[in-house]
């Protein structure tokens, strides 16, 4: 008559099984948060750039030449921050009267989007900048 509990070999088996089921399911989710950041971020700099246009039209075709954030106004809510530490994003040059230049820092090791090669952006890191349309 066979016992009726597993072996050990059968239990280490399974285990193994299940912390590499774990393993694998961790990084997908640390990717999908990265990613989820990410796509954050390029969306928060695209409603900077929306905002900076508007008060460019609005204040005979000048953009803010002290503040970027002077053009708040223009948007939905707050100014808005990184997701990842709630640090500001880097702006690269400040407002002036006929450019800007903002950038966030992406999380992963491919570039995302806009080259900012027309900010002068000389970090190690990568990066996603928008700049003046005009």
């Amino acid at each position: 008559m066979l016992g009726r509990g597993f072996t050990l070999l059968e239990l280490l088996v399974v285990i193994g099984i299940i912390g590499i089921i774990m393993a694998l399911a961790t990084v997908a989710y640390s990717t999908t948060q990265k990613s989820g950041r990410n796509s954050r971020r390029k969306q928060d700099l695209i409603s900077i750039q929306n905002s900076l246009e508007q008060y460019y039209a609005a204040n005979t075709f000048v953009y803010p030449t002290t503040d970027c954030t002077l053009a708040s106004t223009y948007l939905k809510s707050s100014w808005p921050v990184d997701p990842g530490d709630s640090s500001s994003y880097l702006g690269v040059s400040a407002c002036t009267t006929d450019s800007y230049c903002i950038c966030a820092v992406m999380e992963g090791t491919a570039l995302v989007g806009n080259s900012a090669a027309s900010c002068d952006y000389s970090g190690s890191k990568t990066h996603y900048c928008i700049s003046n349309l005009q």
